[in-house]
């Protein structure tokens, strides 16, 4: 790895994700679960500048802005912070800017995907050029679903999810999202997961074959019936109404459905871009989901947009 010429400013785009599979295993001793989790990067995106400044600083705009610290607990500023940290010869600081338009706490790995960007950023500001697999090292220190948003594409997730190993699958996937006004904290998702198993048994978490085997074939419906999430079950059981959601989008002839993640949005599969409005427009109509969004999947992970540049 060398260093080349510094620049000023550089601007990544960084997808969202959907668990097209997650399978959650046993409590570890370390707090976390072990998984095993089918990662579907979509369309839906948020841009990260970064800046050569005198301080350490981040700021957020867009919808979901106020929902974002600006402060030392915001992921993308730990990322590049974490990065300098572990140079040679420290590059820092710099002045994060995000523009968010994936939700927060919504289960899409909001904030992984912005640490995924930071990290993307700062390598291209710095001149660092690092192999990928550096930066995923980087990244799982900061959140299980940082590799994969560097990756993006479709790809298994194990241990914490983050390691990650490319899936091999054809088709491009047209998805509905329904968005919720009040986000599900992950931690609280996962404690009710354990609390509603009680002391059964939980086996070594194993994605599904069925899954496996639609995304190779680029079958949609296929794919739609073996959408599957351990953590849905407990996240409707934290908010009960978006059960009412996930029928909705069903009867309105959804291939399939699925909490995203943690939640609490709702992941819709549908047939065609078509297919998708008609969806949204129903979502919409029914006054069911408070925001409904459309993004096709899978699509690159983190990558720049804009820079190297010199002010």
């Amino acid at each position: 790895m060398s260093l080349a010429t510094p620049t000023r400013s550089v601007t990544v785009r960084v997808p969202a994700k959907v668990n097209l599979d997650l399978r959650v295993g046993p409590l570890r001793d370390d707090g976390f679960h072990d998984l095993a989790t089918v990662f579907m990067a979509v369309g839906l995106y948020d841009e990260v500048t970064v800046t050569k400044s005198a301080t350490w600083s981040v700021q957020t705009t867009g919808p979901y802005a106020d929902l974002v610290p600006d402060t030392a607990d915001n992921l993308a500023l730990k990322a590049a912070r974490l990065l300098d940290r572990r140079l040679r010869y420290r590059q820092g600081p710099v002045h994060i800017r995000i523009d968010k338009a994936i939700p927060v706490a919504g289960g899409m790995a909001g904030g992984s995907a912005d640490a995924a960007a930071a990290l993307v950023a700062c390598d291209a500001l710095w001149g660092m050029r690092a192999e990928r697999e550096h930066l995923d090292i980087i990244g799982a220190a900061i959140g299980s679903d940082v590799p994969f948003a560097l990756h993006g594409g479709i790809a298994m997730g194990s241990g914490r999810g983050e390691h990650i190993t490319p899936v091999l699958a054809r088709g491009t996937y047209h998805w509905v999202f329904a968005l919720s006004s009040e986000g599900l904290s992950t931690p609280a998702v996962y404690a009710e997961c354990d609390r509603l198993r009680g002391g059964e048994q939980v086996p070594t978490p194993e994605a599904s074959p069925a899954l496996m085997s639609a995304l190779r074939s680029g079958d949609a419906t296929a794919l739609g019936a073996a959408l599957h999430n351990d953590l849905q079950e407990p996240a409707l059981s934290l908010r009960p109404d978006l059960a009412e959601v996930l029928s909705a989008g069903l009867e309105y002839g959804a291939l399939g459905g699925v909490v995203s993640g943690s939640g609490p949005t709702i992941a819709f599969l549908t047939g065609s871009a078509e297919h998708a409005l008609d969806l949204c427009v129903a979502l919409t109509a029914s006054g069911v989901a408070p925001q409904v969004t459309r993004a096709r999947g899978p699509v690159l992970g983190a990558h720049l947009i804009a820079g190297p540049t010199r002010e």
